[in-house]
């Protein structure tokens, strides 16, 4: 399919800029509470480069109140939406919004609605709960102790270990009863999608059309056992794996369309777990965004759930930044450190938070080299998620460890900087054990009693698995370099 055509990133003097649509969009969130922070964003010259600033601004201004943060968050949605096009070749350009309101009756292309088939696991369910982990799976008393140790280590914080343990005592919330997860991406690598099945849930999943992507996911729901639901693009006599799957940015009215119709008389959750590489993940996050709202829009059994990345700015508990503060009081070499940032003008070696503040923490765990359409794409999740608390709807939401993912090791700054990591006290952990995890915690918070946080940032935080960046000595941005240049070492 056409890139340029489908959920598109909207002209901007003649060409189709994503650093445009960036810096409109973060002006458009700040401009209600903070018009000079606004201002900045919209007039920032590089993009590319200063976009960190833009971003942990939207985080600090949030601070302030929880309406000032659910603000921010509506606001950007709201010009993120109205932004994002939809276009097909030889018809103007339209808002995507406009185009999905337009319903499934119309087809994107020559082709009908969407079917459905099903596919039963014939294995039985794990009652269980076990999480793969260096080479071993940790259940019971063996799974405990690890929770403890990474919680002593700073790798999680402590709620996440006490989640995952109530989900161990009611092993009958694994199977999700009454609900049907739609994982979108089936073939994420951090999606819940296979240890869903494995505990006997009703799922359903959405991915490309690629016969060689169905041909590696269904012997593996075969053997499991949950249930399957799956988009079709006909109903010839094919086999299902020539025949699944559907386009987010191509497809979207009939994909709209098909879920509309899924799971009746049970509730429904929504899960976000696409991704792709630069601009084609924001058009993948407008696309998913845009389904979400139609989805909220037309039925009331709905929940969400969200990954957030850990390489983003977060505001963090008062205990994780005194923690911080304590490693970097007791630090070692204190003097190479000392001297390193004298030489470095305070780049290199920052204390991860001030001295003498006692609220949340601000820590900026952001890699610049990962680009600002991948954090505004993450951005919108997080928005979405707040917007949607602040409306009374379900969210399940976790910042997801640092993980050894495809789209890490692509990155070669990133994979060295993971390689090294471990020098700072920050665990990296494998895409098995971090999609276990997080499909845990899905799990409880779809079926545990909650209470309400008072403010988003809060919501955010909750049980996060953030691989120590949050509790260690210093500011992650000022060792990120010194990191990675002990990762390239250590791999040679």
């Amino acid at each position: 399919m056409s890139d340029s055509t489908g959920v598109v990133i909207p002209l901007s003097d003649g060409r189709r800029s994503t650093s445009d649509l960036g810096r409109a969009v973060v002006a458009d969130a700040l401009r209600g509470v903070d018009p000079a922070g606004a201002d900045a964003a919209r007039g920032e010259k590089d993009w590319r480069k200063r976009y960190p600033a833009h971003f942990r601004r939207l985080v600090e201004d949030g601070l302030g109140s929880p309406e000032i943060a659910r603000r921010i968050a509506a606001d950007g949605l709201a010009s993120f939406a109205s932004r994002m096009r939809w276009f097909t070749p030889g018809r103007p350009e339209i808002p995507l919004a406009e185009r999905l309101a337009e319903g499934a009756d119309e087809p994107t292309r020559d082709e009908g609605p969407l079917t459905t088939e099903t596919v039963v696991g014939v294995g039985a369910p794990e009652t269980d709960l076990s999480v793969p982990y260096r080479g071993t799976r940790l259940t019971g008393d063996d799974l405990r102790r690890q929770l403890d140790d990474w919680v002593v280590r700073g790798i999680v914080e402590p709620d996440l270990a006490d989640a995952v343990r109530r989900v161990q005592y009611h092993p009958e919330w694994l199977a999700l009863p009454d609900r049907t997860v739609l994982v979108l991406g089936a073939a994420s690598e951090m999606g819940p999608l296979r240890s869903l099945l494995r505990w006997g849930a009703d799922v359903a999943t959405l991915d490309l059309p690629r016969p060689e992507l169905w041909t590696a996911l269904l012997p593996d729901v075969r053997r499991y056992a949950g249930t399957l639901h799956l988009p079709m693009q006909d109903t010839e006599v094919r086999p299902v794996e020539g025949r699944a799957g559907a386009d987010l940015l191509h497809d979207l009215p009939r994909i709209g369309a098909w879920v509309d119709d899924l799971a009746p008389g049970r509730g429904l959750v929504l899960g976000n777990y696409v991704y792709a590489d630069g601009a084609l993940n924001l058009r993948l996050s407008a696309a998913t965004d845009a389904l979400t709202v139609r989805l909220l829009q037309r039925r009331d059994d709905v929940a969400l759930s969200y990954l957030a990345t850990p390489t983003d700015v977060f505001a963090v508990p008062p205990p994780a930044a005194a923690h911080s503060r304590d490693r970097y009081r007791r630090r070692r070499a204190r003097a190479l450190t000392a001297g390193v940032r004298t030489l470095s003008r305070g780049a290199l070696y920052r204390p991860g938070y001030p001295e003498t503040y006692d609220g949340p923490g601000v820590t900026d765990c952001i890699v610049p080299q990962q680009g600002p359409n991948y954090l505004l794409a993450k951005r919108v999740h997080r928005w979405r998620a707040t917007d949607a608390r602040a409306a009374g709807i379900p969210v399940a939401f976790a910042v997801a460890p640092p993980t050894r993912t495809r789209s890490v090791v692509r990155n070669r700054a990133l994979a060295a900087a993971y390689a090294g990591a471990h020098r700072f006290g920050v665990e990296v952990f494998d895409p098995a054990t971090s999609n276990t995890l997080m499909a845990a915690l899905l799990v409880h918070d779809l079926c545990a009693d909650v209470p309400a946080r008072p403010h988003p940032w809060e919501d955010e935080a909750a049980h996060a698995a953030h691989g120590g960046l949050w509790r260690t000595a210093y500011d992650p941005r000022s060792v990120l370099a010194i990191a990675a240049a002990t990762g390239v070492a250590a791999r040679h």
